[in-house]
């Protein structure tokens, strides 16, 4: 039997809770140890001081009892503060300093120790990412990688796993995480048959491609920020590092070394994934053809703009279109109702 103890505190979302537990109970279910003498996996919900907790909606969570840290734990399960209220609970540091000791002493008790979204800013805070690989949620990506630079951050990924520690990327990662603690227990036939029958898309790999990098600089470096505005409004024009400095009044040099610790990459990567950003808003939003998506974001190649979208996104436009657009098979509405349907010059087997 797993016993896996599930951490909750105010702020947290509802759903980081129920949702690795219905994950665990349909995976009791499935491997048919249901009944209650018998489960495969169980779990309790725990709080600092016993008491129910209330989530960020306002619902209260009832708990089962008071974190223990002497507990013996298969799994400790690390909840997440909502992305919104994460700096206000970091400032809470009788909260962090207790949790911290509790994360600490489980895991050198040899329970695995997961968390997901800015559930990893509490793990990094214990010292237990130290060195470590780690993901979070990509929209905290900046923030965490300046906050704790000894951390291996993976911000692309969905899951990370070193050292018996497991860390998911934004909100519905728990969900993620749930299936791969049901494979690293019970499993992976179990796990693929819970993630089928839960709807769990377990093949997602990357949340690179819900990343949003427009408007959100993450940073307090002015130079910079007028850096990444000049390159905003100038998407679709070459890019000449030598150039953007002379209208910024700096040297090259200069410039990518503030760039470089500001955004944690250098001023052509972040062009690069500041085209791709606005071309998904193109694919999710319009129905036009992949060449012109791909001149409107600065490539005169498409050829070249299919494999940057790839490497960044994991998809090919193609597929990202087919996953995310509003349109769903409509006409493009800026186009009138008797505009041709979009056509592709990507198809699936050469990507």
């Amino acid at each position: 039997m797993t016993m896996v103890r599930i951490w909750v505190h105010d702020g947290i979302l509802a759903s980081g809770v129920s949702g690795p537990i219905d994950v665990l109970a349909a995976a009791n279910v499935l491997a048919g140890k249901g009944a209650p003498t018998n489960p495969h996996f169980e779990w309790r919900v725990e709080s600092l001081d016993g008491h129910s907790v209330r989530a960020a909606s306002g619902q209260m969570i009832a708990v089962d009892g008071r974190i223990d840290p002497a507990a013996q734990s298969d799994v400790v399960v690390v909840t997440a503060p909502f992305v919104a209220d994460m700096d206000a609970f970091i400032a809470r540091g009788d909260r962090l300093r207790a949790l911290s000791a509790a994360l600490l002493r489980q895991h050198r008790g040899g329970a695995v120790v997961a968390a997901y979204c800015t559930g990893s800013y509490l793990l990094a805070e214990a010292g237990l990412l130290d060195g470590r690989v780690a993901t979070t949620h990509w929209q905290r990506a900046a923030d965490f990688a300046r906050r704790y630079p000894r951390v291996q951050l993976r911000a692309g990924e969905i899951l990370t796993e070193q050292d018996g520690i497991l860390c998911g990327g934004a909100v519905t990662s728990f969900l993620d995480l749930a299936v791969r603690l049901v494979e690293k227990f019970a499993g992976a036939q179990l796990a693929s048959v819970t993630a089928k029958t839960l709807l769990i898309d377990a093949g997602r790999v990357s949340q690179a491609s819900y990343a949003s990098l427009i408007s959100q600089h993450g940073h307090a470096d002015p130079l910079v920020a007028r850096a990444q505005r000049r390159m905003e409004d100038a998407l679709c024009q070459p890019f000449r590092l030598a150039e953007l400095a002379a209208h910024l009044a700096v040297s090259e040099r200069t410039l990518s070394r503030r760039f470089q610790q500001a955004v944690r990459m250098p001023p052509l990567e972040y062009l690069q994934r500041l085209r791709v950003e606005v071309a998904k808003k193109l694919l999710e939003t319009t129905g036009i053809c992949l060449e012109e998506v791909s001149e409107r974001v600065g490539y005169s190649d498409p050829s070249t703009f299919r494999q940057l979208f790839r490497r960044l996104t994991g998809l090919t436009p193609r597929e990202y279109r087919l996953r995310f657009s509003v349109l769903r098979g409509q006409p493009n509405p800026s186009a009138g109702a008797s505009s041709p349907q979009p056509h592709w010059t990507d198809p699936a087997p050469r990507l």
